[in-house]
Parts: structure tokens; sequence; C-alpha cells
């Protein structure tokens, strides 16, 4: 079942088992807040049972394009289109987020963003490859973040 994420009152609802669960539930309050804000789009995620070809989807993208496996668990997912581009998310037990990027129309513009929940480390399959910026956010405290553009056609 599919539910919209709330960035005023953040739930922790469906990300129970992360031991960051506070800091991811403000990070996907964070994305929800955005989109809101920036499309009128309101965020909406499902729990990975419900939405395994998401998963697969950026699974693929990964795998394709740096050989990258997350050995998490992942919990919730979330795919739409906003002007002329396709955001894939997907939110995982340790507090990583993993966001695809991709512009309908412009091959140039797609990309893969990692971002890390305040209190996680850098998950093993990605600290050798990224390096990782902090930004702060009222919802989600210090977020780290990375990226790294999509080459390939999904």
């Amino acid at each position: 079942m599919a539910n919209i994420v709330d960035f005023v009152n953040v739930s922790l609802a469906g990300l129970e088992s992360s031991p960051v669960s506070k800091s991811l539930a403000g990070l996907r309050a964070n994305e929800a807040r955005y989109f809101k804000n920036k499309y009128n789009h309101d965020f909406t995620v499902s729990p990975v049972s419900e939405s395994k070809e998401v998963l697969d989807y950026v699974t693929k993208i990964l795998q394709n394009e740096r050989n990258i496996i997350i050995s998490s668990k992942p919990l919730e997912t979330t795919q739409f289109v906003v002007e002329g581009v396709k955001w894939t998310y997907v939110f995982y037990e340790s507090g990583l987020s993993i966001n695809v990027l991709y512009t309908l129309d412009n091959p140039k513009k797609r990309a893969v963003g990692f971002k890390l929940s305040e209190g996680m480390d850098v998950p093993k399959e990605l600290e050798t490859k990224f390096k990782f910026v902090r930004q702060k956010s009222k919802l989600a405290g210090t977020i780290r973040g990375s990226f790294f553009v999509i080459k390939g056609e999904y």
C-alpha cells in the first residue's frame, strides 16, 4: 500500500527496522518537502514487497554502471515522472537513500545520487568509490551525499 510522506509530521512508518530510523525518516521527509515545494508533487512510497520492479531498475543501473551491489535490506521505493524527469528512490535499512534522476529527453542529464542518513557509516560498497559532501537539513540533520552520471540507456 502506497503512503504519502508527510514532511510536517515526520513518521517512522515503514522504516522502523532501521538503526537510524529517525534520521532516515527525516531524510525521506526532506525529499518529500522538496518535491512538494518545487513541483507540487506528493512524494508517495511503497514497501519493496509491492514494488520489486522499481528496486530491480535501480539495482540494474548500479550493477551495469559501476558494479555496485548494495548489501543493506531495501525497505521502500518510489518512482514518478515530473516535468520530463523520471525519479526513482530506494530507501535502505542502513539509512542509505539512492535516487535515480533520469531525464526522458536529454541523455546528458542522468545521474544516480546517494544520501547517507545522519548516524550511519558509509557503506563498504561505496566508501572507496565516492567522496561524500555534507549538507544540513532541518528535517534530517546532517546528510552526506554523492553521485555519478549515468552513461547507459535504461
